[in-house]
């Protein structure tokens, strides 16, 4: 598998984020901070995520798109696209309820290029630990099967 990145881009407020290879919780810190910029922005109106290049996304990535989404809906009203023609992320997406709270497209007329890459790599070990746990207590108030799914993750990351 590719390592993960996530690029993204802009224009007129409509953001893209493009996940490719592995996407795993070492990109979540700079996620959350484009995140809290993207919404920061007066001019952020609409976000769509290209998962065509996604190999392998982890929950703790999720719960951070799942977080853009309800986000995005209550204080902008818009549900964000997700574009993946690959059927063990589409599989992935149902079983979490994310066709819930965005729409899911499986081709599209014209490609996506984003061109700016997030930064990944060593981050403090505090801030990854309260981000997983932020981004799977959102996972868990999606659906009851999330909640239980996730359940004893969260505790256990909790406690130590």
């Amino acid at each position: 598998m590719r390592p993960g990145q996530i690029l993204v881009a802009d224009h007129a407020g409509v953001y893209v984020i493009k996940m490719v290879g592995d996407v795993r919780l070492t990109l979540c810190i700079s996620f959350d901070q484009f995140i809290d910029t993207m919404f920061r922005r007066d001019d952020f109106c609409d976000v769509m995520f290209d998962l065509s290049e996604a190999e392998a996304i982890d929950s703790t990535t999720l719960g951070l798109m799942a977080k853009i989404a309800l986000q995005g809906n209550e204080e902008r009203g818009i549900t964000p696209v997700i574009y993946s023609n690959n059927d063990s992320i589409n599989r992935l997406l149902y079983t979490m309820g994310f066709q819930e709270i965005f729409t899911l497209v499986t081709n599209l007329d014209a490609p996506v290029q984003p061109d700016q890459a997030l930064p990944s790599g060593m981050q403090e070990e505090l801030a990854v630990k309260n981000k997983v746990i932020e981004a799977h207590k959102i996972l868990m108030g999606m659906n009851q099967e999330n909640q239980e799914t996730f359940r004893n993750l969260v505790k256990m990351l909790e406690e130590r």
